[in-house]
């Protein structure tokens, strides 16, 4: 018995040694599991308080910020404006009511339709804090009357600096100091797939916010569906709807990257904007010059292809033969243009611009806007199947063009 009881006092013995070193072998792994994961080190007391962040690396960072869209909405909101715009639109008198024989029965007392007003409601950013801003073009185009409304309730008259059509940018100004202003970001190193966050008015709706991401970048304007604008627009599906126009689209960072111009009637979630490089250029010549200049040959032109090709030749019967299927296509030239004066002939084909090959009437587009008015262009053509090189000096795009 006294055996058995020993025997049995060592297994009791080895089992407290054993169940010791389980669980102090359980607190080693767990301090090492703590040691090597970050995640733990807060619930260390004494830990002191980690030093703010660089603002440059505030938390607008998406990864690790959640609410970073909140964030972004409360530091440039109050930087976006609603602008009202009106303007007068003399009645057509129509043709009946302003008859003689009809004034004979019904009296000179007819009434006449009087002018009436077109109001219009867009967004815009203040980019100074002395009251300077930005928006789209046809915003405040013709405006009469322009008031611009902060998001605190503030109203003011605005001032139109200068309008751009060909870009869709303008430049307006209140009288007004310590206004709130947005940051400036670039939108050249944009990639799909980044965040992208608009502010705007759409419907009336004041300060709306929508998110999404960068759907594209580098679309043209016949992309676009208005081949008339000399941008290279940012595609978005956050979004965009009527009254959005002029307002900002921002980075995570809250930063601007483009102005909220355009949406495709035809589809939904996609929207465009001005790259906000291209909106500073034109608004610095908008505000100092009141006009920006974009340089401008005065041709009409189609990029050819093989079905292109055999079309335009049925259609051409005998004025001219087109030869190849690459190449842009000259199928007319303004009078009086740069152009005209260089001596570019309707059927030629545009096959380089300063060495650089030519495919596509983007390309072309692209060349003359970078020239700059009254610089050199040296145009390689196609004439009739032979190679010939012509000098071309851009002029300034005349507006009434646009008329």
């Amino acid at each position: 018995m006294t055996s058995f009881l020993k025997q049995l006092s060592v297994y009791v013995s080895l089992l407290a040694i054993g169940g010791g070193a389980g669980f102090l072998g359980s607190r080693y792994l767990e301090a090492q599991k703590n040691a090597n994961s970050p995640q733990t080190l807060p619930v260390v007391l004494r830990t002191p308080a980690r030093a703010p962040l660089p603002a440059s690396k505030s938390a607008l960072i998406a990864r690790g910020n959640p609410n970073f869209v909140a964030e972004v909405a409360q530091k440039v909101g109050p930087a976006v404006v609603r602008i009202d715009s009106a303007r007068k639109v003399a009645s057509q008198i129509p043709q009946a009511l302003d008859n003689p024989l009809f004034r004979q029965f019904f009296g000179e007392d007819t009434p006449i339709p009087e002018e009436r007003f077109e109001r219009g409601t867009g967004s815009g950013f203040i980019t100074s804090s002395d009251g300077e801003m930005l928006t789209n073009a046809h915003v405040v185009a013709g405006a009469d009357v322009v008031d611009v409304t902060l998001k605190d309730g503030r109203t003011f008259k605005g001032k139109v600096l200068g309008i751009d059509p060909l870009t869709d940018v303008a430049v307006v100004k209140i009288d007004a100091k310590d206004l709130p202003t947005v940051q400036l970001g670039k939108s050249e190193s944009l990639v799909p797939g980044q965040w992208a966050i608009a502010i705007g008015n759409p419907l009336g709706l004041d300060n709306t916010v929508t998110v999404g991401i960068i759907s594209a970048t580098d679309r043209s304007s016949s992309q676009v569906g208005i081949p008339d604008k000399r941008v290279r627009f940012i595609q978005t599906d956050a979004a965009i709807n009527p009254g959005n126009s002029g307002g900002p689209l921002l980075n995570d960072q809250g930063e601007v990257i483009g102005i909220n111009t355009a949406i495709r009637a035809n589809a939904q979630g996609l929207g465009f904007s001005i790259p906000i490089e291209t909106a500073k250029r034109i608004a610095t010549d908008l505000a100092t010059k009141g006009r920006a200049e974009h340089p401008f040959l005065g041709i009409k032109m189609v990029q050819l292809t093989p079905a292109r090709q055999e079309e335009i030749n049925q259609q051409a019967k005998g004025n001219f033969k087109i030869t190849q299927d690459k190449g842009v296509l000259i199928l007319g030239v303004l009078n009086d243009s740069p152009a005209q004066k260089a001596g570019l002939r309707e059927g030629d084909i545009i096959q380089k611009i300063d060495g650089a090959a030519i495919e596509t009437t983007e390309e072309v587009q692209d060349r003359v806007e970078a020239s700059g008015v009254g610089s050199e262009l040296n145009l390689e053509i196609n004439r009739n199947g032979k190679i010939q090189r012509i000098e071309v000096r851009p002029e300034a795009f005349p507006l009434k063009q646009l008329e």
